[in-house]
């Protein structure tokens, strides 16, 4: 390689390393960061069960996505086909709910108004998986659109698969994302936001008995 190339491209990739540092929203968003937005975690009797939320920006395409997995235990227990015979695995099921809008750049990590420009939608999808250990994988099985606030309402959806690890002492599922399209080992993290609470037993209502006055005989004084 030439001088003058080597020294263009000496400052070419200091140029880019200088952006990075600079503007920090062109770099891929880091767990930091992810966590950074995350309400407080719940913390739980059960080591599956319960709410889990993520909140991330891609840089790349400008787009915010909210996910939320609603997971529960199988209640078909051993005849579930997620178990594949192996032993110890935990089937659970749910719902994946992904939520995201376009075009609001990184500093608009809430839902925006409908203006020009910005897409908004949000995708309901059916998912199962399973626990072992401490490595939990879950992923959709059918999606839908559950609303577009604006934007398009017609479209596309490759349905997410996460796999990684629960830290039970902050609450957190370390995944990444594998959808078939362009999320390949996407890191997600999820913290617990909410715990699926025991169903409350009802209080039988014992109806007290008509009140009546005790009988007198004889004569009052």
């Amino acid at each position: 390689m030439s001088r003058p190339r080597r020294r263009a491209l000496t400052w070419a990739l200091i140029g880019l390393g200088c952006a990075l540092v600079l503007l920090p929203s062109l770099a891929p968003a880091t767990v930091e960061e992810q966590r950074a937005r995350l309400p407080p975690p719940a913390v739980c009797a059960d080591p599956l069960e319960g709410v889990w939320v993520s909140h991330k920006y891609e840089s790349p395409y400008d787009e915010w996505m909210i996910f939320t997995l609603d997971v529960r235990r199988d209640p078909r227990g051993a005849a579930s086909p997620n178990l594949r015979g192996v032993p110890g695995r935990i089937p659970v099921i749910g719902r994946i709910t992904a939520h995201a809008w376009f075009g609001t750049g990184p500093q608009g990590s809430s839902p925006p108004l409908c203006t020009p420009g910005i897409h908004h939608w949000q995708v309901g999808m059916s998912a199962e998986g399973f626990a072992d250990g401490g490595r939990i994988e879950f992923w959709g099985t059918r999606w839908s659109v559950e609303n577009v606030w604006c934007g398009p309402r017609s479209f596309g959806y490759n349905l997410d698969h996460f796999t990684g690890l629960i830290d039970p002492s902050i609450q957190e599922f370390q995944s990444v994302n594998n959808d078939g399209g362009r999320a390949i080992n996407d890191p997600t993290v999820f913290r617990r936001v909410r715990c699926y609470e025991p169903p409350v037993v009802p209080h039988p209502v014992v109806a007290p008995p008509a009140f009546r006055p005790p009988s007198r005989s004889g004569c009052a004084r």
